[in-house]
C-alpha cells in the first residue's frame, strides 16, 4: 500500500502514521490485537466537513432560509455523496481491512468508504491544521454544490419520488426493507417497488438512510428532475 500515491491524489501532505490509521477500520483493528482503529478520526473529520459545508452553503445560498440550508448540508455530507468522492479518490485500494470485510466487498461499501474519507479529513485537520483540511474538502466536495437545485431535489428524495409518481399517475410505490450485522454495527437494504416492479435498491446505517437512497435511484432511474 503506497501512501505517497494517496497524499498526491489528495494534494496534502498527512502525517504517514495519521493517514494509515484513517484507513484502517474497526475489522482489521480487531484481527490484529484490538490496535486503534479510524473511529475517531472520523468523528472529528465529520465535525469539520460539517461545519465548513455549512459555512460554504451559508454565503453561497444566499436566497434559502436555515431548514433549506440544513437539507442542503445534510445532502453534500451525506455517506452518499462522500462515497461518491472517495470512488473517485480510488479510497478503497487503500483501506486496511479485515477478512471478513474483505471478502464481503468491504472497498467498495458506501458507508465505509465515506467513513474513511472522513477520517482522513480528521486526519489532515491533526497533522496540518484546518487549513489542510478545508483544501481537501473544497477540492472534493465542493464541487457538489455546483447544482444546487439537483441538491435540493434529492434531500428529500423520498417526498420528491412520491410527487413524481403521483404526477405520472403511479400511486403505489413500497420500500422493502432488510438488515444484517449485529445491533451496534448494522447495514440496512431497501428495495423500492413502482406497482409491483422493483426500481431501485440502497443501503444505509439506518433504514431512513436506505430508503432515501432506493429513492435516489429511483428518481434516476426514472429520469426524474434532480437526480
Amino acid at each position: 500500500m503506497n501512501l505517497d500515491v494517496l497524499s498526491t491524489r489528495l494534494g496534502v501532505e498527512i502525517e504517514p502514521q495519521l493517514l494509515e490509521l484513517a484507513l484502517t477500520h474497526r475489522s482489521y483493528a480487531y484481527e490484529h490485537g484490538n490496535q486503534p482503529n479510524n473511529e475517531r478520526l472520523e468523528f472529528l473529520g465529520d465535525a469539520v466537513l460539517g461545519f465548513v459545508i455549512a459555512a460554504q452553503v451559508f454565503h453561497e445560498l444566499t436566497d434559502l432560509p436555515e431548514g433549506e440550508l440544513s437539507k442542503v448540508t445534510n445532502t453534500v455530507v451525506s455517506a452518499k455523496a462522500l462515497a461518491r468522492v472517495a470512488t473517485e479518490l480510488g479510497l478503497g485500494e487503500f483501506l486496511r481491512l479485515g477478512k471478513g470485510e474483505e471478502q464481503t466487498g468491504g472497498r467498495t461499501k458506501a458507508n465505509l468508504i465515506a467513513d474513511a474519507f472522513e477520517a482522513i479529513i480528521g486526519a489532515a485537520y491533526i497533522s496540518r491544521g484546518l487549513e489542510a483540511a478545508e483544501g481537501i474538502i473544497r477540492r472534493f466536495v465542493f464541487p457538489l454544490l455546483a447544482d444546487p437545485d439537483a441538491i435540493r431535489a434529492n434531500a428529500d428524495p423520498k417526498t420528491t419520488l412520491q410527487e413524481f409518481l403521483q404526477a405520472n399517475g403511479k400511486k403505489q410505490h413500497v420500500y422493502e426493507v432488510s438488515h444484517e450485522g449485529p445491533d451496534h454495527d448494522r447495514t440496512f437494504f431497501a428495495t423500492l417497488l413502482v406497482e409491483g416492479v422493483e426500481i431501485a435498491r440502497g443501503t444505509g446505517r439506518s433504514k431512513k438512510a436506505a430508503e432515501s437512497e432506493a429513492a435516489v435511484a429511483g428518481l434516476e432511474k426514472l429520469g426524474a428532475k434532480g437526480k
